[in-house]
């Protein structure tokens, strides 16, 4: 029963990550960016300035343009950095990473439409929050209220499956590799944070968030570059592995049976969308919440968290994995390292311990995409 629902599962995810979807998401992101002139990269640095410098005190909204912004990263800066870049090049083969900048390039544009949509058609309920997302813009801008409940339905499933459960399923595995600790007791643990945080509403989130995502984000960052230095002679012929896979393919290595540019367009991109979230439409959500007078001004800082996310850290985790020389080892099931198994591995492989690092990093990680969610599921339901 369980291999068959597996099977219909997997079947599933094919078609829902096949070329359709691949080829709309990265056709929409290259025509936003002709149609803002490549306002991504125009704005680049003024974008992070607005970020971390702007403060809109008496605009109407519920949090500051930072803590949108860090609410946003929360839920994105997850274990897609670490887990879902190690399975992309563990099936895609390291040329994956290449698709992923490119997906992160154009969806910067998507992100920035999303959030200034979310922005113009948000609106106050009852309590007096901001609620906006695409369920409010395709109610009120295309006037399809059925499409509207259909991405709210759907969203709030999400926020249990993509938001909670594989979340801390991982954070589960990593402290089990490390620990004696029981999956179990990571649940509770994570179950216990998790409601402390959520109970006070999308302020409390907000706070906690500005405090927590800073200093995960740092402490990845810095142990991440710290073990890529240790290798800093092969980082230039990294990058050329990485270049030259994702287009002409990888050669099997190890156990790793090699893959083909498709397979690495396909997870690159599909990756890159579950780590950044643009085109995805649930951070343009937390976007909504944002104190802004300006639609423009708020969408520019969303934009920020696809650059943060995919550009520094899913490409210190790509890059790592790739220096260690690891990809195609077996676990001790028999089976190919992916996801966060590989990930520690590598890290393990260059630092005695390293793999602390990318647990440490999990917990953390897991917990702030859970408290984003939580918000998301919450609007959606």
């Amino acid at each position: 029963m369980i291999s068959l629902i597996e099977h219909w599962i997997e079947m599933i995810e094919s078609w829902v990550w096949g070329p359709p979807l691949l080829i709309l998401l990265v056709v929409v992101g290259l025509y936003l960016t002709l149609r803002t002139r490549g306002l991504q990269f125009r704005y680049l640095f003024y974008a992070h300035k607005l970020a971390f410098t702007r403060h809109d005190d008496k605009a109407a909204g519920d949090i500051s343009h930072f803590q949108a912004l860090m609410t946003a990263l929360a839920a994105t800066i997850g274990i897609g950095s670490i887990t879902g870049v190690a399975t992309a090049i563990a099936i895609g083969g390291v040329g994956s990473l290449v698709w992923m900048w490119i997906a992160a390039l154009l969806g910067m544009a998507t992100k920035y439409g999303e959030a200034i949509l979310a922005i113009k058609y948000r609106s106050v309920d009852e309590r007096g929050e901001m609620c906006g997302g695409p369920m409010y813009y395709i109610e009120k801008g295309l006037k399809a209220k059925w499409l509207a409940i259909l991405f709210a339905v759907f969203g709030a499933i999400a926020a249990l499956g993509t938001g909670n459960m594989v979340q801390a399923n991982s954070v589960a595995l990593a402290v089990a590799e490390l620990t004696p600790i029981p999956p179990i007791w990571s649940g509770v643990f994570l179950f216990i944070i998790s409601g402390l945080a959520i109970y006070g509403g999308i302020k409390s989130i907000g706070k906690v968030a500005s405090i927590l995502v800073p200093a995960m984000a740092f402490f990845y960052i810095f142990g991440g570059l710290t073990v890529i230095l240790l290798k800093a002679k092969l980082i230039l012929s990294a990058f050329s592995f990485i270049f030259t896979s994702a287009f002409t393919g990888q050669a099997p290595i190890g156990g790793f049976v090699g893959a083909t540019v498709m397979l690495a367009i396909q997870f690159g991109i599909s990756r890159g969308v579950f780590s950044s979230e643009a085109g995805l439409g649930t951070s343009p959500i937390a976007a909504a919440a944002a104190k802004t007078d300006t639609p423009g001004r708020q969408a520019l800082v969303s934009m920020c968290s696809v650059f943060i996310t995919t550009g520094i850290v899913c490409t210190i985790t790509g890059l790592i994995i790739v220096i260690s020389g690891v990809l195609g080892e077996l676990g001790p099931d028999g089976r190919i390292l992916d996801g966060s198994a590989l990930a520690l591995r590598s890290f393990n492989s260059i630092i005695p311990y390293g793999g602390v690092i990318v647990t440490i990093a999990l917990i953390p990680f897991a917990y702030s995409t859970i408290l984003g969610w939580s918000y998301y599921g919450e609007k959606c339901v």
